[in-house]
């Protein structure tokens, strides 16, 4: 069983918006904090931003900050992706993941779900 299941790629134009969502079951959602990476092909696994067990702060890559966001809502045990203003090289296999909440932003990932296509038309 895939402890992370994400949800809602797809196919957009430049410039449009998707979001992304990300389910755990309670016990998990519960003890970590969440990040997103991204992987295009032939290319490594990138780091995306990431939100804090509270989830009171989040922490984005460069390449994406000021177009997508990151929350997470304790009740439904689903953190969200919002992408918008989105760009042909943010085409990419978008992966989720549960880290340690004391780790970095970047490291402790103990969990992954599947990957979901998001796959951005110029």
């Amino acid at each position: 069983q895939v402890p992370l299941v994400e949800s809602g790629g797809g196919f957009v134009q430049a410039g449009g918006s998707l979001r992304l969502s990300c389910s755990a079951s309670r016990q998990i959602f519960s003890s970590y904090a969440f990040g997103w990476f991204r992987q295009a092909p032939g290319k490594e696994r990138e780091f995306v931003g990431a939100i804090s067990w509270s989830g009171n702060t989040t922490f984005y890559a460069d390449s994406v900050k000021g177009r997508f966001a990151i929350s997470r809502d304790n009740a439904k045990n689903t953190m969200y992706l919002y992408m918008n203003n989105l760009k042909p090289e943010d085409t990419a296999v978008y992966y989720c993941g549960a880290r340690f909440p004391a780790s970095s932003w970047y490291t402790g990932y103990v969990y992954w779900g599947q990957g979901t296509q998001v796959t951005v038309s110029s």
